[in-house]
């Protein structure tokens, strides 16, 4: 059995993934061994509590080795799985009706009480409003386009960037990091 695990760490994504698409377990399980902390800790930058997150991206496994065979290798494995626990939580969170004129949340929740102390990007992360967060996480921890997020939000193009835009520039000043880097999130044509 521990030769077995040990082959299974020499492969490769794509190979693992094709391997749990004929119902290849074991696979699946290293492809899970390998990316569930990704998964779990985009779910936290979106907001969920750790339990949350744990169900969350337990459901998004579950679905992608359902859907094993409709990975490709395009782009990597980890990005495919992190979309489908983006989009799971989402879900979820309008399902609970807790989408009630995010808008109008105002301004973010006490600001953290040793200011003496390095933030990290979790900390700042918590310190922009709920639709802010959920925007950033998901255009740059995700990896999905602003169309996508508009999409599976159900808000217009425009309000998505403009989360997105004041989102990072409030990351930006917070964590005292520079300008801006160039080319990411955006959609082709905007």
């Amino acid at each position: 059995m521990s030769a077995r695990k040990s082959d299974l760490s020499r492969l490769h994504d794509v190979e693992l993934a094709a391997f749990a698409a004929t119902g290849g377990r074991l696979e699946f399980g290293e492809l899970v061994r390998r990316h569930s902390a990704s998964v779990r800790g985009l779910l936290r930058r979106m907001g969920a509590e750790p339990a949350l997150a744990d169900d969350v991206a337990q459901d998004a496994f579950i679905q992608a080795f359902e859907r094993c065979a409709d990975f490709r290798g395009e782009g990597a494995f980890s990005a495919w799985v992190r979309k489908i626990a983006a989009r799971l939580y989402i879900k979820r969170r309008q399902k609970e009706a807790r989408w009630t004129d995010l808008d109008a949340a105002g301004e973010p929740e006490a600001l953290l009480p040793d200011i003496g102390r390095a933030l990290d990007l979790d900390d700042a992360l918590n310190s922009l409003n709920e639709l802010e967060r959920v925007c950033v996480s998901l255009c740059h921890g995700a990896g999905l386009t602003q169309s996508e997020i508009a999409a599976a939000l159900n808000l217009p193009l425009g309000t998505v960037k403009s989360h997105v835009k004041r989102g990072l520039d409030k990351l930006r000043a917070r964590l005292d990091v520079g300008p801006k880097p160039q080319g990411r999130c955006a959609d082709v044509g905007s």
